[in-house]
């Protein structure tokens, strides 16, 4: 698994960008599986601190729950509109997927994120261009562009 740090050595602009998508707005949105294997979601609080990625959750929360008993997750940063009026100024969107474990805590429960994933959307100069940047342990940094 990889922390935040190590994939930030790899790709510091991707991680400046994907940490900034995660700043515009308090709540992102989490989604866990549940016991029947089936999707959830739930709005979450994101913390980067000590070259991790955390969340947390109050205590016998159903999306602690799903993490406790299936870590795996993805996580979506807070979203914001494009500009109507200049479309590239849009920090895009940033996700995260991979395993959240459980670290010691009180009062609450606190997961830690190894990452597997992480992908930065945006668009280009070109409004009808959409980018999709994504880092993969083992694969490193790729771009893909569609018009």
């Amino acid at each position: 698994m990889t922390s935040w740090d190590e994939m930030a050595a790899e790709v510091p602009d991707l991680a400046a960008r994907v940490r900034a998508c995660f700043a515009v707005g308090k709540h992102a949105t989490l989604a866990t599986l549940r016991a029947d294997g089936g999707p959830r979601i739930s709005g979450t609080e994101v913390e980067f601190s000590g070259g991790e990625v955390f969340l947390g959750s109050m205590p016998g929360a159903v999306k602690a729950r799903d993490l406790l008993r299936d870590g795996r997750f993805g996580l979506h940063s807070p979203s914001v509109d494009p500009p109507d009026d200049d479309p590239a100024a849009w920090p895009g969107e940033a996700k995260l997927a991979g395993i959240a474990f459980e670290v010691p805590h009180e009062g609450s429960h606190r997961f830690r994120l190894d990452l597997l994933e992480v992908v930065l959307t945006h668009v280009e100069t070109d409004p009808d261009v959409l980018v999709v940047e994504s880092w993969h342990p083992g694969r490193g940094f790729e771009v893909v562009r569609r018009a």
